[in-house]
C-alpha cells in the first residue's frame, strides 16, 4: 500500500503549524459554505439542469482528503437536517430523509472516498483525480439509487423492479453527463491549483 500523501490544504494550511481544532473547524466551515453556495448554482444542460453541488463535494474531499472531507460533509447535511436551507430546494430534517436523501448522505462517502484516494496519490495527476472523482460520483449513484428505488417501492407501490427502473432512469441516466462534467472540472481544477502553490512557494 501506498504512503499517504500530502493533501492540498495540509500544502496550504499544515496541519502542524496551528491548532488542528482550530484548523479543521474553519476548513470544514469554509467547505461546507463552498458545497451551499454550489448547490443553489445551476448551469443549463442536457437533459437536465446541472448544479455544482456534487462538484464541490468532490473538491473538498480531494482537497481535504478522507477524514476532514467526510466531516465537512457531515456538517453540511446536519446544518440542513436542523433546518438550514443549504441544499439545493431548501433544508430540514424531511428534505434529508425524503426521496433524494440518500444521494446527500452519498455525498459523504464521495468525499471520503476521493479525498482517501488523494490521500494515497491520486489528488495531483489530472486522469488520477478524474477517477477519484469518478469513484466519489459512482457512490452517490450506488447509496441514491437504491434509496430512491425503495421510496417509489414504498410511497408509490411499485414492484422491486419498476421501482428500480424508475429510480435509475430519474435519478441517475439524465445527471451521467453533468457528473462527468463535473469530474473533468476536478481534473482541471486541482492540478493547476497545486501548479500555483508551487510558483507561489519557488
Amino acid at each position: 500500500m501506498s504512503t499517504p500523501s500530502s493533501t492540498f490544504s495540509d500544502a496550504i494550511w499544515p496541519a502542524a503549524s496551528s491548532n488542528m481544532i482550530v484548523r479543521n473547524v474553519v476548513l470544514a466551515v469554509a467547505g461546507s459554505a463552498l458545497i451551499t453556495v454550489c448547490a443553489k448554482i445551476q448551469v443549463p444542460m442536457w437533459p437536465v439542469p446541472m448544479t455544482m453541488q456534487l462538484f464541490a463535494v468532490l473538491l473538498v474531499g480531494l482537497a481535504y482528503g478522507s477524514r476532514l472531507g467526510f466531516a465537512t460533509v457531515g456538517l453540511y447535511l446536519a446544518q440542513g437536517a436542523v433546518g438550514l436551507p443549504v441544499f439545493a430546494a431548501g433544508g430540514g430534517l424531511p428534505y434529508l430523509m425524503g426521496p433524494t436523501g440518500g444521494f446527500l448522505f452519498g455525498f459523504a462517502a464521495a468525499a471520503f472516498a476521493a479525498g482517501w484516494l488523494a490521500e494515497h496519490g491520486w489528488g495531483r495527476p489530472a486522469l488520477r483525480i478524474f477517477l477519484a472523482a469518478v469513484v466519489g460520483i459512482a457512490l452517490v449513484y450506488a447509496i441514491g439509487v437504491p434509496w430512491l428505488a425503495n421510496f417509489y417501492a414504498t410511497a408509490k407501490g411499485l414492484a422491486v423492479d419498476v421501482a428500480l427502473t424508475k429510480a435509475v432512469a430519474n435519478g441517475m441516466t439524465p445527471f451521467l453527463i453533468g457528473d462527468s462534467v463535473k469530474a473533468v472540472l476536478a481534473a482541471v481544477i486541482l492540478p493547476t491549483a497545486w501548479k500555483w502553490l508551487g510558483e507561489r512557494k519557488a
